[in-house]
């Protein structure tokens, strides 16, 4: 199944009025029959279960209340499958050898999007990869090889940037905003106030900007970078 990266997910608050959600959800995994699938939030540093079911002849179904829309993971066991956002309505799963969709509320179907397109560019990646394989294995010459590929991988990831910081810029105001710009940003070795993140800033509205793992994000990124610039300074006074 493809998975897409969510190390970090939060809840981040869109409403105080509690909703009704209702998942249902297919699945073709012969292997996930009798299984426990589980909807997990974070709380106090620690993932926690808020609502779970077992997959009986290929379907299952939650029904709960949220105090609000909310992002969450669909895991099994330890395993992520899928990040979707809990909000009022009908939620619709779908789980296939071949990828999760999850879609049938506004932010889901949104979110949805999103994901395939980043897949669709993760896939070219990995034939990228092949095809240089491929050209190493037919005897082409290594300078050439590096720099086709090294261009090709450039332009792939200017894509997947563009998208993203669309995606985000588009989502200012609502969840998935300030969500798709933790779980990327997770992806760092460290919390960097990177050229990404300077862009994703510079015309953010203040609710975005005052979002909690975004604002822990960047006070974290910026402590980062002043102590990098004094480790500097401090190297070159030294010499």
């Amino acid at each position: 199944m493809k998975r897409f990266s969510f190390t970090l997910i939060s809840i981040l608050l869109l409403t105080s009025c509690a909703s009704q959600y209702q998942i249902k959800g297919t699945s073709s995994v012969s292997r996930l029959d009798g299984k426990m699938l589980f909807v997990k939030i974070p709380e106090s540093n620690r993932l926690i279960d808020i609502d779970s079911a077992e997959v009986v002849h290929g379907l299952f179904s939650m029904t709960g209340e949220a105090d609000s829309s909310m992002l969450a993971a669909l895991y099994m066991d330890d395993q992520s499958i899928m990040p979707f956002v809990i909000e009022k309505g009908n939620i619709s799963i779908s789980i296939d050898n071949a990828r999760t969709e999850i879609k049938g509320t506004p932010l889901n179907n949104k979110l949805s999007e999103f994901i395939t397109k980043k897949i669709s560019i993760d896939d070219r990646a990995y034939d990228l990869e092949h095809r240089e394989n491929q050209m190493i294995m037919d005897g082409n010459d290594p300078m050439e090889i590096e720099a086709t590929i090294n261009e090709e991988r450039k332009k792939l990831m200017d894509e997947l940037t563009a998208m993203a910081k669309e995606f985000i810029q588009n989502n200012y105001t609502n969840i998935l905003g300030p969500g798709i710009f933790t779980i990327i940003c997770s992806g760092y070795d460290m919390p960097l106030m990177t050229p990404f993140v300077e862009e994703i800033l510079k015309n953010a509205p203040e609710s975005f900007k005052n979002s909690p793992l975004v604002k822990e994000y960047v006070d974290t990124a910026r402590r980062n970078m002043n102590r990098m610039k004094q480790n500097m300074q401090s190297q070159t006074s030294g010499r």
